[in-house]
């Protein structure tokens, strides 16, 4: 099959369904094209080696990719914001439709919602299919984190994602929640398929860990809870840090390791210093080439979000990195995050924003055999290679391209080992 990915975000962007995605499904024997923006997320300024203007091919890895303009932008202002997802949508529809190759299907990477008007376009003019595949519910998100608060435009968004469920051939979502809250909102259910995210399994998976690095970082001799990802508004971390004041005395072998960046680490650091917490450490951003090694000195590593019925139907994407890295993990989400731990045997959860639930949680892990945790970390390994793994999400979406396209599984089987073989 011939499939266009769509998508504003795109390697060398982090992203959960970009290069790996589509070098996966060349390898399968289908061609891929991307259309996607120039790259600046997450800082909001364009990568070294990239220049904005209007449109730009190149190849990634054997990988055809059309880069279209946009107003790069990924900071607090929603004026900015906006102006970032409307100037893709834009570029996309315009000059996207009239330069990719006709495709048999088109995959939509949402959010934005306004990646939507392409994914439109592109099944008019061009005559195709699309599957939108949605990570964030829209204006749901939106207006949890803040970015946009007047009702009216709240209303707007969410007719226009209706409007998107409608026209879409197929829905793909992360979670039951997802599924579940869709329909609710008039979506048919035999229209959505829950195709779990995978991490980067390039760069993460079980690593042994390094004395010397972790030395190097103040992890040595210490039982190390880590937290690694943003450190924004939904990830409410304000509960860990007391619940590290509470775990100063009755634990004091614990070490609370923060890993990255966000809006929010300033002020948590602060905050840090004026309770006196010798038991917390911030480490900075670590690179995709470093993170496995840094999630392997952890010893439990922690999920963490804010209690909003929102966070309970989804599933945080460092779930699926930390249960690759053969970790146990703490789940301090409610709902299908939580569930998803429970029914691989690979952690614990406990309640979010409950800095004594949190104490707790940490002193059944500190109670057990580093044997007992160990079988906690493969058995979350067994259940990603499963459930949640590269192969395992793209052998769904490849069941879901043919059945739309009427191509049977096993001619695409064939096809893409006669083309290895050749």
């Amino acid at each position: 099959m011939k499939i266009l990915l769509l998508t504003q975000w795109f390697d060398p962007e982090p992203t959960f369904k970009g290069l790996l995605f589509a070098q996966e499904l060349a390898r399968r024997g289908h061609e891929v094209e991307i259309l996607t923006g120039f790259p600046n997320y997450p800082g909001g300024r364009v990568y070294p080696g990239y220049k904005i203007r209007l449109w730009r091919r190149e190849q990634m890895d054997g990988i055809s990719v059309l880069r279209v303009a946009l107003y790069p932008s990924h900071d607090k202002s929603s004026i900015a914001r906006v102006l970032n997802y409307v100037s893709f949508a834009i570029s996309a529809t315009v000059i996207g439709t009239a330069l990719i190759r006709r495709p048999d299907i088109v995959y939509v990477y949402h959010p934005p919602a306004t990646v939507g008007l392409a994914a439109l376009a592109i099944g008019f003019f061009r005559r195709v299919p699309f599957v939108y595949d949605i990570q964030d519910l829209w204006p749901d998100t939106v207006a949890v984190s803040g970015m946009l608060s007047s009702k009216p435009v709240l209303a707007a968004i969410g007719k226009w994602c209706k409007l998107i469920y409608r026209r879409a051939t197929n829905i793909a979502v992360l979670s039951p929640g997802f599924k579940r809250e869709l329909v609710a909102r008039e979506v048919p259910p035999d229209k959505i398929d829950v195709i779990y995210n995978w991490c980067d399994e390039t760069t993460i998976g079980p690593v042994a860990p390094d004395p010397e690095l972790a030395s190097k970082l103040g992890l040595s001799g210490r039982f190390n809870v880590m937290f690694a990802g943003t450190m924004g508004t939904a990830q409410a971390l304000d509960a860990v840090l007391e619940a590290a004041a509470l775990c100063r005395q009755t634990l004091p072998e614990v070490q609370f390791v923060f890993v990255g960046a966000g809006v929010e680490r300033s002020r948590l650091e602060t905050k840090a210093v004026a309770l006196v917490l010798d038991n917390v450490r911030f480490l900075p951003r670590q690179p995709l080439s470093a993170i496995g090694g840094v999630l392997a000195l952890g010893d439990v590593l922690l999920v963490h979000l804010r209690n909003d019925p929102l966070f309970r139907i989804t599933i945080p994407s460092k779930t699926q990195a930390y249960m690759a890295s053969q970790k146990p993990v703490l789940m301090a989400v409610a709902g299908d995050a939580a569930q998803l731990v429970l029914e691989s045997g690979g952690g614990l959860v406990c309640e979010p924003e409950d800095p004594a639930a949190i104490a707790e949680t940490l002193a059944r892990f500190f109670a057990m055999s580093s044997a007992q945790r160990a079988g906690m970390g493969a058995a979350g390994k067994t259940y990603y290679d499963r459930h949640l793994s590269l192969k395992a999400g793209v052998d769904k979406f490849e069941a879901v391209f043919a059945k739309i396209c009427g191509v049977p599984l096993a001619a695409l089987g064939d096809a893409g080992s006669s083309r290895h073989a050749s």
